[in-house]
Order: structure tokens, then sequence, then C-alpha cells
């Protein structure tokens, strides 16, 4: 875990954990924003593991833990992350959940959640209005309790602003890299996935994961399609075409797409084509309509538009905050 320090000042990120919270989780936050990272040349984050008490048991008593911060540091990060339980109906004291509403309301922090931890942020007041999700098994009981809160349970994470939440674990991971790359750009975040051994983004949301029957052996998966239209991103690929490929009609090259990534192809298509941009932005010195074609936009003005929705930037500000060396 890093060190604190206060000159200069890193990021200060608190990680809150309570009575049966998930090892999981605990350890994805510690790994993504308390472990240094001298290589990637970048000011790491100041990562602070804290609670209510002086030892907490985790889930299922596997292990009892004395974290080295208290809820006195909640009012100083500049991230919290609340902390879960695997019933969320088995809140937090009154403690943690107003330290958490104090870091929101009157700090302006990024708080951040992970599966039921929603329940608690939601639990502290800090959700009304936002959007959000939790994890798809808790979905329906998380919209009784919480009407107020607009609920999106098919996605793997909700990126609200101030508020942060992903469905689970491993969407926890997901979370986290995106935090790092609206903080420190996609190559950080590429840095950091390759090291966990983990893609830098996941396609689709918690419907690839919710009940689907397993696929038959003999049954190809579509990667080998979803490699060459990856590496062909600069031509005007059609479903037809990625059908024709796959050796199936195009509605079964869809229904069998929507299965496997939770996403159809054409939404597929224009993320790829927006990460090429910004990994082009990022990289090399192309200017915009050079960009714009090898990403397979067309023109510099169609980039622009359809970049400009997906990141809020156009990209010549994107390239401003994010371009390596």
């Amino acid at each position: 875990m890093s060190q604190r320090s206060s000159h200069p000042r890193r990021h200060r990120v608190a990680l809150v954990v309570g009575p049966g919270s998930n090892p999981l989780e605990m350890a994805i936050g510690m790994e993504m924003f308390g472990i240094a990272r001298p290589e990637l040349d970048v000011d790491w984050y100041d990562l602070v593991v804290c609670s209510a008490s002086d030892d907490v048991d985790v889930r299922e008593g596997l292990f009892t833990m004395r974290c080295p911060g208290t809820l006195d540091d909640v009012a100083t990060a500049d991230t919290v992350i609340a902390p879960n339980r695997p019933d969320p109906e088995r809140g937090f004291g009154a403690a943690t959940l107003e330290a958490l509403r104090a870091a929101a309301h009157d700090n302006g922090a990024r708080m951040v959640s992970f599966c039921t931890g929603a329940f608690t942020l939601a639990e502290a007041g800090v959700l009304d209005g936002h959007a959000v999700t939790t994890h798809w098994r808790w979905a329906d009981r998380f919209r009784r309790r919480f009407p107020q809160v607009d609920l999106r349970p098919n996605v793997l994470f909700v990126d609200d602003g101030q508020v942060l939440t992903a469905a689970g674990s491993a969407a926890a991971m997901d979370l986290c890299l995106h935090i790092i790359r609206s903080d420190h750009g996609a190559a950080v975040a590429s840095a950091v996935s390759r090291r966990l051994v983990f893609p830098a983004h996941r396609d689709g949301g918690q419907q690839q994961f919710i009940e689907r029957p397993v696929p038959r052996p003999d049954e190809a998966t579509l990667a080998g399609v979803l490699d060459w239209a990856a590496a062909h991103l600069d031509r005007p690929l059609t479903v037809a075409e990625l059908a024709g490929r796959a050796a199936m009609s195009p509605s079964t090259f869809h229904r069998r797409f929507l299965a496997e990534t939770g996403t159809t192809p054409l939404r597929w298509l224009h993320h790829e084509r927006i990460d090429h941009a910004r990994s082009l932005l990022e990289t090399t010195g192309l200017d915009v309509a050079e960009i714009a074609r090898a990403a397979g936009f067309g023109t510099a003005a169609n980039l622009r538009q359809h970049f400009r929705r997906h990141t809020g930037l156009t990209p010549t500000a994107y390239r401003a905050a994010h371009a390596v060396g």
C-alpha cells in the first residue's frame, strides 16, 4: 500500500470496509489504487483502507482485518469507495452512512460502489436522482427500496459524474480501469490492464451473464470475426459482411452476436471505432481527418460528432488532455 503524502498532494482514495465486506472487491480496490506503479511515470493514488471499528470480520468470517484508517479519512478523500456486503438488507451503522453523506454533499468527493455497495450509497442518500447500477441479482429489490434512483440493471458500470457504480465483483475491475482511464488516459489504463491480464474494456453489459444457455461444444464463437473486424476498422464494415465471414445469415449472426457479447454488431463496431480513434489521438501525430479515415468514420466532421457524443470532448481537446509524450 502506498505511503500517504501531502507534498505534492496525490489523489486520495478512501476504501471503506465494514462487517461482511467482500474480500475480492476490497482486493480489487487495493490492487487498482493502492499498488505503486512507478513504471507508468504518473502521480498515482494515495489509498487508505478505513472502517468504523478497529477490527472488521469480512464476509463469512474468512478473516479479521485491522484497517490503518478511520472514518475521519473519508472526509479528506477525493474518491470514496463505499462498503458492500452479501446481504444488502443488512446495512451499516449511522457513523458510516454519515461519513459517506458528508463526503458527497459537503466535500464533493467522487463516490464509487461495487456490487451491493450501491445499497450503502443509496441508504446514505447519495444516489437520489443519479443513474446507477448494481448486481442483476439484486436489481428488483434495489428498485423497490429506492424508486427515486435511476437504476440501469443491464450494464457493467455507470459513470454519472460524481457517482460511479459497478454491477459486481468483476465489473469492479471494469469500473476501476474506467476511473484510471478518465484520470490518466487510455494508455495508462491499458498498461494496468495488461499487468492484470484483464481486458481494458469489455463490451456489452450484464445481459451476457444472466441465465443464458451454455453454447453447445460444436458451436463456434465469434472471436475470429471480432478480431478480423477490429483489424479492419478503416473499412465500411456491414453486418452482412461480418455474417458472411461467420457463415451465418444476418439474422442468425445478429442473435448470436447479442447472445455472446450482450450488445449488437453495430454498437460493438461503433465502440471499437471510438476506442481506435482515442488510441490514435493519444499515441500518434495523425490529424483528425486521417484518424477519422483510419477509424472508419470517413470524415473529420463525422468523427467529431460521434467522439464528442461518446466522450464529452472534441478530438482536439481529448488529445490535449491525454496525448502520450
